[in-house]
């Protein structure tokens, strides 16, 4: 069965294990198994472990990211041999794109990258839907390979930047298992944080996206009004006439989550909708209370740009249904 190679920056590890708990279903079925350097043993010499794998696994997952491109290693010895590797049809290369940056200038630029229309994951309302539209497109790529066979690599034929190092002992390594992810478990004061950074995020979105639409749609104007620290207020204008109104605030006598009301009252226990902090064994995430959005959202795990687009879209809706 082919490997999947995992080539990414450290700081993107907890993104690597979301994707690796999605492919979990491809393992147990033995369509590929998957590799990355976590899974280096103590004496092995890491840089000698990466290479031969960049060299033979048939599968390289290029987790892209504003560190992936920023890391010298990532992208002048992985990224640079995986492509060298694609072009000679060695190995298939698919672009994960982890979050925003400026990748489609890079060598694999030119590739389809993933999710859809190569939307970062962690844009993404629901994140579990954006590695699962991954794992789609590593079995697919894992079927083509079962087709196709790719020629192996040849010995020996090592890129110009690559450093000498000693082979690697079969002995050294010793069968393992790969199952030996372990549960991350969240304080209160993580919690905590996410909460208040999360409400920054949806601040600033709406400030951009009452900006923007007011751009976009003549006799529109968009005002955001910051409060405090812990609430701002949002209006929609048509030719001067107010349309819609919301007032977003964090925490309160309401407690913990991130609160919606239509209208510029805050708080006493008056509003649409609600976000509440959740967690499982590996990321933190946001579930709406399902008031006033979507229903299909209640059950949903957010993300941050998914919990502000809730919350945008309570707001928008009347507006675009022309009510």
């Amino acid at each position: 069965m082919p490997t999947v190679f995992f080539s990414y920056c450290h700081a993107d590890e907890a993104l690597r294990d979301q994707l690796e708990k999605q492919l979990s279903m491809l393992k147990r079925q033995g369509v590929i198994e998957t590799w990355h350097d976590r899974r280096i043993n103590a004496g092995q010499e890491i840089d000698a472990v990466i290479d031969e794998h960049i060299d033979t696994d048939e599968i390289i997952l290029l987790l892209v990211s504003p560190d992936f491109i920023a890391s010298d290693y990532c992208y002048n010895v992985e990224m640079a041999r995986a492509m060298e590797r694609h072009e000679a049809k060695q190995a298939v290369v698919i672009p994960v794109i982890l979050r925003a940056c400026d990748w489609h200038h890079a060598p694999f630029g030119k590739l389809l990258g993933t999710p859809s229309d190569g939307k970062p994951v962690t844009l993404w309302p629901d994140r579990d839907e954006a590695f699962l539209q991954v794992a789609k497109e590593v079995r697919k790529a894992a079927e083509k390979w079962r087709t196709d066979k790719p020629a192996a690599a040849p010995r020996g034929a090592r890129p110009e930047y690559a450093i000498p190092v000693a082979p690697v002992l079969d002995a050294v390594a010793g069968p393992r298992s790969s199952n030996l992810r372990l549960a991350k478990s969240f304080t209160q004061l993580d919690k905590d944080e996410f909460q208040f950074e999360t409400f920054e995020y949806i601040a600033r979105f709406f400030e951009n996206s009452l900006a923007e639409l007011q751009a976009r749609n003549d006799g529109y104007q968009g005002v955001y009004r910051r409060i405090d620290g812990n609430r701002f207020s949002s209006t929609i204008y048509k030719d001067g006439r107010d349309v819609a109104k919301a007032s977003v605030y964090v925490g309160g006598q309401l407690g913990a989550g991130i609160y919606y009301s239509q209208g510029d009252s805050f708080g006493a226990g008056s509003f649409q909708e609600a976000l509440h902090v959740e967690s499982d064994d590996q990321a933190l995430y946001w579930r709406t209370l399902g008031m006033a959005s979507y229903h299909r959202q209640r059950d949903q795990k957010l993300s941050q740009e998914g919990a502000a687009e809730a919350l945008w879209d309570i707001m928008i809706a009347p507006l675009q249904r022309g009510r």
